[in-house]
């Protein structure tokens, strides 16, 4: 599986990258059930920073979103469980199969990618800034230069027009 695909199926809930319960299945190839029985046997190994279960706002939200489970889950009366990058590590240590830990190094591969793209955004949004000010700040130098030299032009071209009068009054031969 590509770390594009499972790219998609990482979420943003209550400001944390997630995967939720039925895609780690899907990826692990058992039973959301199963995976969730397994997490309940274990869940010493699952902080509130390693996983967390979705109210039923969140999901409805995530689902109307994300035009998620339109057909698995619809009505599910469960609120399906998120789990962290460090949760779905501990999910694969737990389920212990070939599968699991083959789909856990995508979805690590996943994380960091994600993590990669945010930081270089982040870079390139700082470069971009950068050049604002920059152009800001020339942009107001070019003002006052601009500024100066129609000053000098106006002063000049008052003392050529007062020069190039003819002169009035008494002329004498």
């Amino acid at each position: 599986m590509e770390p594009v695909i499972i790219q998609q199926k990482i979420y943003e809930i209550r400001g944390v990258k997630v995967m939720l319960d039925f895609d780690l299945a899907v990826l692990y190839e058992v039973p959301t059930k199963a995976l969730n029985q397994a997490m309940k046997r274990n869940i010493e190994r699952f902080p509130q920073d390693f996983m967390f279960q979705l109210t039923r706002k969140e999901y409805t939200t995530l689902r109307t979103q994300f035009g998620l489970l339109d057909t698995k889950g619809a009505h599910s009366k469960y609120n399906p469980y998120a789990f962290t990058e460090h949760g779905v590590t501990m999910l694969a240590s737990i389920l212990k199969s070939d599968k699991a830990i083959e789909m856990n190094i995508f979805i690590v591969r996943a994380f960091i990618a994600l993590r990669q793209f945010a930081l270089q955004y982040k870079d390139l949004a700082d470069q971009i800034q950068e050049i604002r000010r920059t152009v800001e700040s020339h942009n107001e130098q070019l003002v006052k230069i601009y500024g100066a030299i129609e000053t000098l032009l106006a002063e000049k071209e008052a003392e050529q027009s007062f020069a190039d009068r003819e002169r009035i009054g008494f002329k004498t031969a």
